[in-house]
């Protein structure tokens, strides 16, 4: 049993090693979910984008955010890295963790989908 509570911090440590998914500016790792206690409200999604279960385009996908609807992001809107994509006009590795008001699940939207006023 304790090689299976092991198991994930020693992969995790190997990926912090090589800079996979630690978001850069001292914000969290992109594995760990973020604080909701701290959100940024009534922000609208540029595109209709996927809300995905990790920091990555091909990622499980939990609902989806419509274009103009408005949703939170988690964490007061820090961006976390992950996966390169280029998606809604732009390349980034820029991800926010939130949701589109009314859904269920809270997941990753990749940020260049979110429209900051």
């Amino acid at each position: 049993m304790k090689f299976r509570l092991l198991a994930p911090a020693v992969a995790f440590s190997a990926v912090a090693l090589v800079g996979g998914t630690v978001a850069t500016g001292g914000t969290a790792v992109a594995a760990s979910k973020p604080d909701c206690s701290r959100q940024i409200t009534n922000v609208p999604a540029k595109e209709t984008v996927k809300v995905r279960t990790h920091t990555k385009v091909n990622a499980t996908a939990l609902g989806q955010w419509n274009k103009g609807k408005k949703g939170s992001l988690c964490n007061d809107g820090h961006f976390y890295t992950g996966q390169k994509y280029k998606l809604c006009g732009k390349t980034s590795t820029k991800w926010l963790y939130g949701s589109q008001f009314g859904a269920s699940k809270r997941g990753w939207i990749p940020a260049a989908c979110i429209k900051w006023s």
